[in-house]
């Protein structure tokens, strides 16, 4: 038997090993232990092997949250091959798309999204197994197979695997066509899985073997990642927990209840939730103080949030509702560099954060000075490049003085103090008169008013200024429609004058992606007809 590398299916074997009995998964139809989890995921990639699919091959992962996503990521890894995230909301154009572009040969998908598959079975002559797994909603599942019938396979040994096999994970595709970014094991697990240590004190192990210690010591901890897990932040949240010995509990939320998201916080004492950004923390936050008493929640110890922006007046609202020993925290990161660190409070972007021998500002092809603005970069482990996309990927990912650097899309400035202030997504900053205004700042002023639940912000082309503010929003329930003058008052008591709206679209909800992440093209679309 080969010796274990930084592979994720042979650090989960060890950890299964270490912690056998210990429930990895909690959902609605039960729980699943690390051994019942490690031996149904082996039967399953003996499937998929039986179906011809090899090492270096790509299974598409297109259900809701689930014991069937993590068991699929993981069969996918333990054969070799590369498993990747679809949007489950994609309709036919969107998922042919996807499904082309990562030439995948499986997809394990929710009975439900059976119609829409079958629709494009014919344009994607790659693919050699659809595998369908029961949801309860009596979808005729003719042309895939059942995923329950795959798991009588009889398991087997040898698969060829190392620590430089590929995970793809597709972008959201807020501002363009969803891309897959290629994150090999090693990078991947040591630039957003916390190095298989994040839960233990003595952090990221040095070798493969260390990580049965360090689930077997750490404290059995319950984390509920509400996000999608198709969302790349509650992806890598997972995966943390699964090998640090943690349990999973997972919710297939079809359709964001913030009171039941609670009632199972309580039922199930979770101890770590997981959201992405505003879209999630805010309907959370109002559900606390709406229902003062429902909940005790002494067990959770952490609400931290990742992938998108989180209001500082929001965390302190939602800490004021959570035990005193309970911390709220917000991770900065992206797909294509993975987690660059925990964010602080700006006075003048969306959040600052450390610059280091990793982590830099990059303008052009060189590394900014102190006071530049250019674009967020990390080296060490990083991606690989997109999948199937080498124009793309060398743009973004570029060499810079001998190291490989992975050149995010979010602008920021390095500071004199040796930080950085992150102001937001170069692709959607507006240029105003010949100033930039970063939607997010924006963004996050207007959710201070006490009449907006939500907001995004985009440019409307104009001849005077070559482009206009303008805010669409989204009222809290119960709120009067406050005047345009009273929200430019507003914040003009914390935006310099360029950056306020110039005019206010009313919608009855700010579009978004499943994962939380504002919709930029239909914002642009708003924005230019308003």
């Amino acid at each position: 038997m080969m010796a274990a590398q930084f592979n994720l299916a042979d650090l989960f074997e060890i950890v299964a090993g270490a912690v056998g009995e210990r429930i990895a998964i909690s959902h609605d139809g039960g729980a699943i232990s690390y051994a019942e989890l490690n031996a149904r995921a082996d039967r399953l990639a003996a499937a998929l092997a039986d179906r011809g699919i090899a090492r270096g091959a790509t299974v598409g992962l297109y259900l809701m949250n689930g014991p069937e996503y993590l068991e699929g990521f993981l069969a996918a890894m333990k054969c070799g091959a590369a498993p990747f995230n679809i949007n489950y909301r994609y309709r036919a154009g969107e998922l042919r798309h996807v499904l082309d572009n990562a030439g995948a040969a499986a997809v394990i998908h929710g009975a439900e999204f059976t119609p829409v598959l079958r629709e494009i079975r014919a344009d994607l002559p790659a693919l050699k197994a659809a595998i369908a797994v029961e949801d309860g909603s009596g979808a005729d599942i003719a042309g895939s197979e059942r995923y329950e019938d795959l798991l009588a396979t009889a398991p087997r040994a040898g698969f060829d695997r190392g620590e430089d096999d590929i995970i793809l994970i597709y972008t959201g595709g807020t501002t363009g066509m969803p891309k897959g970014v290629m994150w090999p094991h090693k990078a991947l697990l040591f630039a957003c899985l916390g190095g298989g240590g994040h839960f233990h004190p003595d952090g990221p192990i040095a070798a493969p073997e260390e990580i049965a210690n360090r689930a077997r010591e750490g404290h059995p901890l319950r984390m509920f990642p509400i996000a999608p897990l198709m969302h790349g932040a509650a992806t890598w949240g997972a995966w943390s927990a699964l090998l640090g010995g943690l349990t999973v509990v997972l919710d297939p939320i079809r359709r964001f209840d913030p009171v039941a998201i609670w009632d199972r916080v309580e039922r199930e004492q979770v101890n770590i939730i997981a959201i992405v950004g505003d879209a999630m923390a805010v309907p959370l936050c109002d559900a606390l103080h709406a229902n003062p008493d429902r909940w005790s929640l002494r067990s959770v110890v952490n609400f931290g949030s990742g992938g998108a922006v989180f209001s500082g007046h929001v965390k302190e609202a939602i800490k004021a509702k959570l035990p005193p020993h309970a911390m709220v925290t917000d991770g900065m990161g992206s797909t294509e560099t993975g987690i660059s660190g925990m964010a602080e409070a700006s006075a003048d972007g969306v959040m600052r954060l450390p610059a280091n021998a990793d982590q830099q500002v990059v303008v052009g092809d060189r590394f900014a000075v102190a006071g530049e603005i250019g674009l967020i970069a990390r080296s060490g482990h990083t991606p690989i490049g997109y999948f199937g996309d080498p124009v793309k990927t060398a743009e973004t990912f570029r060499m810079i003085e001998g190291r490989l650097w992975a050149v995010s899309g979010d602008s920021g400035r390095l500071d004199p103090d040796g930080r950085i202030t992150m102001f937001g997504r170069g692709a959607t900053c507006i240029n105003t008169g010949g100033e930039k205004v970063f939607p997010e700042e924006v963004e996050t002023a207007l959710r201070t008013h006490p009449a907006i639940l939500d907001a995004v912000v985009a440019g409307q082309k104009d001849s005077r200024w070559g482009e206009r503010v303008i805010g669409i929003v989204s009222r809290r329930d119960g709120a009067a429609e406050p005047s345009f003058e009273d929200v430019a008052a507003h914040l003009k008591r914390q935006l310099a004058g360029y950056k306020v709206p110039k005019a206010l679209v009313w919608v009855d909800a700010v579009k978004r992606s499943p994962a939380g992440k504002q919709d930029y093209r239909w914002a642009m679309e708003l924005a230019g007809r308003a």
